[in-house]
């Protein structure tokens, strides 16, 4: 095994660009032990394109309508079919978007969204006062599939931060509906259910903006209060001499399989914060005038002391569930592991039980009855012996860079003959 020093990874990034580094020239295929339409947090059902600015869904749009509603002294009223669009509010708290479960046999999470109408209603005589400038902006729907995307026809989503409404976790409680780690649902969420993963691309994408509200308040050029614009899409400077804009912050990291010369050992790292038996890929944040294989070739000599040549790309990812802070991480070894070891830990009998564990834990937690539970405990073999390694399950581009090199198949001239579809190098 080969010490590591200590350094940012990669968990903590808002979003993750993938690349395979080689010692030996060659591409992958795209191809993984699990097929997916989109990488995890990816394929956002309600950002697919965005609106006109005239639009009534438009964030600008949306949000004069949201004023308009929120300057009602009666009783709220939805608004009429011909007026506006229908909204829908997910609240979080403590970055945990709010959740439900459905199912008797099946266990099936789903976000706990509320009629505008309804949370208004949910927040009286609470610590939470409802203001424009706490809803953000999150994107919108069409109900149908028509030509002309009326308003009447859309529905518009906003998230919240409703940390401080202690008493709301008694009152969502009532609805069996509670705060969920996101990362708990990433792990309870079935991969073939598309409209599971786009409820789960749609909660990341909150907790990112979120977070981002919570940690951008100042002005990084004269340190004055940021406020938000356009529908909390984003800030700006509230100082007249200065009124700078910022935009959502990205922080981008390489995450990479790393290969020997002979094409037939891979080399994964265990870091502290790792569940045992758990080893995954070499990652690290980009620094200021670096390219990604620059990034690729820097982490991996200062984490193992190995020279990269040649970097293949393979794909990208957005990666909204690391906590809000950015503490340095302790990396604590890395070691090479054959083809068939690596094999073996991507059994998919193991991920799916670990699916499935989470999702009846979820079921419990929004019962009420939540119980304590190890889910790392779940990544066993069918025979009940414990596997000796286990790699990040399907919701990690580590999981697709290790089994795009597990599983695929190198000719004599180096390109990969199973797909057609070869990622070309950068």
């Amino acid at each position: 095994m080969l010490p590591l020093s200590s350094s940012s990874i990669h968990h903590i990034s808002k979003s993750i660009f993938s690349l395979i580094s080689s010692r030996k020239p060659y591409c992958f295929s795209t191809m993984s032990t699990i097929n997916l339409k989109s990488p995890v947090f990816a394929g956002n059902p309600i950002r697919s394109k965005t609106p006109k600015s005239d639009h009534p869904f438009s964030p600008t749009s949306a949000f004069q309508t949201l004023k308009i509603l929120l300057s009602h002294q009666t009783h709220f009223q939805e608004p009429s079919p011909s007026s506006s669009p229908e909204f829908q509010v997910l609240p979080f708290r403590k970055g945990r978007p709010l959740a439900g479960s459905t199912g008797d046999l099946i266990k099936k999470w789903h976000l706990g969204w509320l009629s505008f109408g309804d949370f208004r209603d949910v927040l009286e005589n609470s610590e939470v006062k409802l203001s424009d400038d706490l809803l953000v902006y999150l994107g919108y729907k069409i109900k149908e599939k028509e030509e002309d995307e009326d308003s009447s026809n859309s529905v518009v989503y906003w998230a919240i931060d409703v940390s401080e409404g202690v008493s709301l976790v008694e009152k969502f409680g009532g609805r069996q509906l509670t705060f969920v780690e996101l990362r708990t649902l990433m792990v309870a969420t079935d991969w073939s259910d598309d409209d599971a993963m786009g409820q789960l691309a749609i909660a990341g994408h909150a907790r990112a903006l979120l977070e981002w509200h919570n940690t951008a308040r100042f002005c990084g050029s004269c340190g004055e209060m940021l406020v938000p614009t356009e529908a909390g899409t984003r800030k700006q400077c509230i100082k007249e001499s200065c009124k700078k804009r910022i935009y959502p912050r990205v922080d981008p990291v390489v995450i990479m399989l790393v290969i020997d010369k002979e094409n037939d050992r891979a080399l994964l790292s265990k870091a502290a914060r790792f569940v045992p038996r758990m080893w995954s890929c070499l990652a690290g944040f980009l620094e200021p005038g670096e390219s990604l294989e620059e990034a690729v070739r820097r982490e991996t000599w200062e984490e193992t002391g190995i020279q990269v040549g040649e970097v293949v790309y393979h794909s990208s990812q957005p990666w909204p569930v690391g906590p809000s802070s950015m503490p340095c991480q302790l990396m604590i070894d890395a070691k090479w592991f054959s083809r068939e070891e690596v094999k073996n830990a991507l059994t998919f009998a193991e991920y799916e039980k670990a699916q499935k564990t989470s999702a009846f834990k979820v079921d419990q937690i929004c019962k009420g009855v939540e119980k304590g539970q190890n889910l790392a405990s779940d990544f066993n073999v069918e025979s009940g012996e414990l596997a000796p390694m286990f790699v990040p399950g399907p919701f990690a581009i580590a999981h697709h860079l290790i089994g795009s090199w597990a599983h695929d198949q190198v000719s004599g001239t180096g390109i990969s003959t199973q797909k057609k579809g070869v990622v070309p190098r950068l």
